[in-house]
């Protein structure tokens, strides 16, 4: 059998994959009923969704045919090494430096595992979703969590 888009194969393997792990992960939790589901339910259903989308995605990329087989390109090493470091590194720096330091820390180190770096747009994002989040997280949900840093709140 062979391969006729290779990027529908392989985003099909990744949705089956990631699929068939959460209904794995769901079996863990009570189902509940469809009238009272339990905290199992919502995940398996999804997952089960996920997976069934990705077999056909799959059937999809054996079947029709693309134009020069839709090769993949090269790995995305940089993107994928950058973003969940910066999400570690907000992990370590909102305690002490709160979220008005932490996040823009986070969108500016995120900003950088794109090809296209534009300061003027990062500086824009920073003060939009900085603002955002302090909207809804700490005056909407009233959630706890240090704005400032630690050294000038005491």
């Amino acid at each position: 059998m062979k391969i006729k888009s290779q990027k529908d194969f392989w985003s099909a393997l990744m949705f089956i994959i990631a699929g068939l792990g959460f209904a794995a992960g769901a079996l863990n939790y009570r189902f509940g009923s469809s009238a009272q589901p339990g905290p199992g339910f919502f995940p398996f259903g999804l997952g089960v969704l996920l997976a069934l989308l990705g077999a056909l995605i799959l059937f999809k990329s054996l079947s029709i045919e693309s134009d020069g087989g839709e090769p993949v390109g090269r790995f995305p090493w940089r993107p994928l090494v950058v973003v969940p470091l910066s999400v570690v590194i907000f992990g370590f720096a909102i305690e002490p430096l709160g979220l008005l330091v932490a996040l823009p820390l986070l969108i500016l180190v995120t900003s950088l595992a794109g090809d296209e770096f534009r300061l003027r747009e990062v500086l824009l994002n920073t003060v939009v979703l900085t603002a955002g989040s302090w909207l809804i997280f700490i005056k909407g949900l009233n959630l706890v969590m240090p704005l400032w840093p630690a050294f000038i709140t005491g």
